[in-house]
């Protein structure tokens, strides 16, 4: 085990150390690279590892590595056992590899996320390896390899883990780690940190070649603990899990504190502009997100994820920007997330008008679009794959923040991670020595290398509503979270919003939960005020980036004679059923308009649009203010793209908080029943003779929300199992 185990982490009591050998060893906690947040602590917990099997203490060993983004970040490195498995064929003792699968998590990873090889038949494969011009083709033999007909495939790091001797091994991309490999002076600064235990390996792309020289390595140095990978990240090893765990933790932690002492200067040349205040920062990030997002989108639907941290602002708005942007990333882990290089914004956007800024933007990507065609026609091999999105993955806006865009939120998310690590990287390279990025055609082998696609290949196919975004208000209430429900089973992304802020966090919380967090944003909105319509509409750009579909269902209800009808009545339900629906729809339709993309707009309205009850006048007019709103939206639209139509619910009372008061007992007056027989009045008045539940009308929603209805604008679908005068021919 590594002699200066357990360097600089934090014990369970936040008490600091800081060890080599018997000697403390201080470490220099500044505003720079390294400062304490980055040691990372041990978080072993030896009493728990003692209950686990091998395999178990292989997924716990990998669970505490791969939950924190300071040593790995989603989907990034892997890690393996050697053990030994009775093979089910011949009842022998057989020494097994598990590796972690290809495209699996480090963080979430179970038993069945890990490759499982003979190991005897991996290492024969060496015997038929005749160099590095054949190294792709020895991967088709990885599955000839499996133990216990595991489906699970082999990653691309796998002899690496299997070539060596050593039992334990984890392979991770540490910031302070890949701010050593990506250093001018790389090897130099390695041996000056770590001396014989950690040794140095020159760039070579990931795979048997690789695996050979580590093997060599490993086998020639028996005093080192791990390997630095140059412009790649750490191989660390042990002989028992949890030497192997302690000896990726110390490597990381003395990395990070020299980087702490050792680092110069204002981090990244220092200011050259300062960041603008957070609320104007907001402000502007929502009216270029929706903008930039609609640009983006031109090959496949994009959703945006808005990052205004602290890291992030130092660097979009230091000297070395614009320098250190362009020379790209190094860690392959890092481009392939965010592609070789982002995209400078270069421009105040405070100073340009709404014109000049979509011009500006289209400028940009359209510039970006033809450097990445030039990259890819210079680079690519003739058995590449096809060139993918050409457009940026990664926008950079000095005094603003950082954009990302991706298929999906997690995606996006998961992108402006990855470029979080890269500026982490750039500070770390740059407060100690230089930094260098992978060169264009080394990059390129990595992006469009034939396993990377194959990876991509085996992923899922997207769901039709797959990075649309959905705002739905009233989605507190029953048919708000059904339509959520519904839309997001189809893939979209979700706001919801409703007044009642209680009511939203419980629902948020129970659709998360199903769905995921990253799909789901909650904004309490009053629908009646313009600001906070406003606010609602910036808050979704920032969470998402946009939006594809309003789903307007914020209600009331109420009932009285029209004598007894009083204007606070009156004005209520037109405030909430009429102008609300019309502050909602208008900011859609600047936003959809923004985007340039079209949209869907529907109205969750009501029979009583069509039909008049008695003792509910103020109720029924507003309801068809809503039918001819859309209507209007329908013509509107239509030029851009954008279509409104209108979903007709009848007697919803499951689920629903306008039938759980008031309304009910009232609507069971009118009709001389107790408000308990109302569901059954309801049922028998209707032509089919059934109750209409939110599922029902989320339904209907989906259906105007989805391309299934890509043809029908200014239509009205009526919800009520049947009701002859609504009949709307």
């Amino acid at each position: 085990m590594i002699d200066y185990r357990l360097i600089a982490h934090r014990t369970r009591s936040g008490h600091s150390l800081a060890k080599t050998g018997g000697n403390v060893e201080n470490v220099v906690v500044d505003a720079g690279f390294a400062a304490e947040a980055h040691i990372i602590p041990n978080l072993w917990d030896e009493e728990h590892a003692a209950t686990l099997t091998p395999e178990d203490l292989l997924v716990y060993r990998s669970n505490l590595l791969g939950s924190d983004k300071r040593i790995t970040n989603f989907g990034g490195g892997n890690t393996s056992s050697k053990l030994r498995a009775t093979d089910p064929l011949t009842g022998e003792s057989v020494e097994t590899l598990w590796v972690k699968g290809s495209g699996g998590d480090l963080g979430s990873i179970r038993r069945d996320g890990f490759a499982t090889l003979y190991l005897d038949r991996l290492k024969a494969i060496e015997t038929r390896y005749r160099g590095p011009a054949e190294e792709d083709a020895i991967v088709d033999l990885y599955p000839h390899c499996a133990f216990n007909v595991n489906p699970r495939a082999a990653s691309i790091d796998t002899p690496l883990h299997g070539l060596v001797h050593h039992a334990h091994i984890d392979h991770v991309h540490p910031d302070a780690i890949i701010a050593i490999a990506a250093a001018a002076d790389g090897e130099a600064i390695t041996r000056r940190i770590f001396s014989e235990q950690v040794g140095w390996l020159p760039w070579r792309r990931p795979g048997f070649e690789l695996g050979v020289q580590l093997k060599r390595y490993a086998a020639e140095n028996p005093q080192a603990v791990g390997v630095i990978l140059a412009s790649h990240g750490l191989f660390a090893w042990g002989e028992t899990q949890r030497a192997c765990y302690e000896n990726t933790i110390a490597t990381i932690n003395r990395a990070a504190a020299w980087l702490a002492k050792s680092a110069r200067g204002a981090p990244f040349g220092g200011e050259r502009g300062a960041p603008f205040p957070a609320s104007e920062r907001r402000r502007l990030a929502a009216r270029l997100a929706p903008r930039l997002r609609g640009l983006l989108s031109q090959e496949s639907v994009k959703v945006g994820h808005f990052d205004d941290s602290d890291a992030v602002l130092a660097f979009v708005c230091s000297r070395s920007c614009a320098e250190l942007a362009a020379e790209g990333t190094s860690c392959p882990d890092h481009f392939l997330r965010t592609k070789i290089r982002p995209l400078l914004f270069d421009q105040n956007p405070a100073a340009l008008s709404d014109n000049a800024l979509i011009d500006a933007i289209r400028s940009a990507v359209d510039a970006y679009r033809v450097d990445y065609r030039r990259y890819y026609e210079v680079c690519r091999r003739p058995d590449s794959p096809s060139m993918r999105d050409p457009s940026p993955v990664i926008i950079l806006v000095p005094g603003v923040g950082m954009f990302a865009y991706g298929a999906d939120k997690a995606g996006a998310r998961i992108a402006a991670e990855f470029y979080m690590n890269a500026i982490n990287v750039m500070r770390g390279a740059t407060a100690v020595s230089g930094y260098r990025g992978l060169p264009a055609q080394e990059a390129f082998d990595i992006e469009y290398w034939r396993l990377e696609e194959a990876k991509l290949q085996r992923a899922p196919k997207p769901k039709p509503l797959t990075g649309r975004v959905a705002l739905v208000t009233g989605g507190a209430g029953g048919i708000g979270q059904a339509a959520a429900r519904r839309l997001l089973s189809e893939g979209a992304n979700v706001v919801l919003c409703d007044i009642d802020a209680e009511a939203l966090v419980r629902a948020q919380t129970d659709i998360a939960g199903a769905f995921g967090k990253d799909r789901v944003a909650a904004v309490p909105v009053d629908v009646v005020s313009e600001p906070s319509v406003h606010a609602l509409f910036q808050e979704a750009a920032l969470a998402f980036g946009g939006v594809d579909i309003l789903v307007s269902n914020a209600g009331i209800a109420s009932a009285a004679p029209i004598e007894e009808t009083s204007l606070d009545l009156w004005r209520r339900n037109i405030d909430i059923l009429a102008t609300g629906y019309f502050l909602v729809a208008r900011e859609a339709f600047r936003m959809m308009r923004q985007q340039g993309r079209g949209g869907s707009i529907v109205f969750v309205a009501s029979k009583n649009a069509l039909v008049a009850s008695p003792n509910a006048s103020a109720y029924c007019t507003a309801k068809a203010a809503e039918i001819q709103l859309a209507r209007c939206l329908a013509l509107e639209g239509a030029p851009h793209g954008i279509r409104a139509n209108v979903v007709n619910p009848d007697a919803v009372l499951r689920g629903s908080r306008i039938w759980a008061g008031e309304w009910r007992a009232q609507r069971a007056d009118a009709y001389k029943v107790a408000p308990d027989q109302l569901e059954e009045i309801y049922r028998e008045r209707s032509l089919l003779k059934l109750n209409v539940y939110p599922d029902d009308v989320a339904e209907a929603v989906h259906f105007f929300a989805s391309d299934l209805s890509a043809k029908s604008t200014g239509n009205i679908l009526n919800v009520d199992a049947g009701h002859a005068a609504a009949f709307t021919r």
